[in-house]
């Protein structure tokens, strides 16, 4: 069975050529290229789709926006795919939804393998995005601190969420510490039972805004 995709971009250019890319792909269908964040709303609402692609900067409806309704009212993934022009939009669009946040100037194959890993469940989010979530937070910290208490969780949980905000699967997780998967479900599911968070990439942000090493 193909992994169902649409691609939301305003820029034409990007989303044809997007759509030929993944269409080399026997791993993909692409069911529709949509011009803005509505439309792509609108689409997953109305048909079965596993991952909507979405551009942040959009006219109508940015993808943030989009991302959001997207996870609210259907079972469709959002993926971020942008540009380090939109910096300011990463946290919002985690913290909304989005299961991966990559960038366009990635190769074909790299993407790829993204896709399938978010359609088998994981969070995707390239190194350099992390590190700009972090400089983020660092400099709202200036503002407004916000520190994690370590007395509320186990160090085998701080080893969990440490490797979860480096954008480790439970799979990557479980090799690194040596537990099984179903172990680090169980933690997973402790920590957002500790801190009242819905999902594991809130996890990292919280992680890295808490600021522990």
């Amino acid at each position: 069975m193909k992994i169902k995709i649409i691609i939301a971009d305003d820029n034409s250019f990007i989303r044809e050529g997007m759509k030929i890319i993944l269409s080399t792909f026997e791993e993909f269908e692409i069911l529709q290229t949509l011009n803005d964040g509505r439309e792509a709303v609108e689409y997953c609402i109305n048909n079965d789709v596993d991952i909507a692609i979405l551009d942040v900067r959009m006219p109508d409806m940015n993808g943030v926006e989009a991302t959001k309704l997207i996870a609210e009212k259907t079972k469709t993934k959002p993926l971020i795919l942008t540009t380090f022009d939109d910096d300011e939009y990463i946290v919002d669009a985690i913290k909304n939804g989005a299961k991966g946040y990559l960038l366009k100037n990635n190769d074909p194959e790299k993407i790829k393998d993204a896709l399938i890993s978010v359609y088998n469940g994981n969070t995707v989010m390239q190194e350099v995005v992390l590190d700009k979530i972090k400089e983020h937070l660092k400099e709202n910290k200036r503002e407004k601190e916000c520190k994690i208490d370590r007395s509320l969780f186990t160090e085998r949980e701080l080893d969990v969420m440490s490797l979860i905000a480096k954008g480790y699967s439970n799979k990557e997780i479980s090799k690194t510490l040596f537990i099984s998967e179903g172990t680090v479900a169980n933690y997973i599911t402790s920590i957002l039972g500790k801190t009242s968070l819905e999902h594991r990439t809130q996890i990292a942000i919280y992680f890295i805004k808490g600021d522990l090493e």
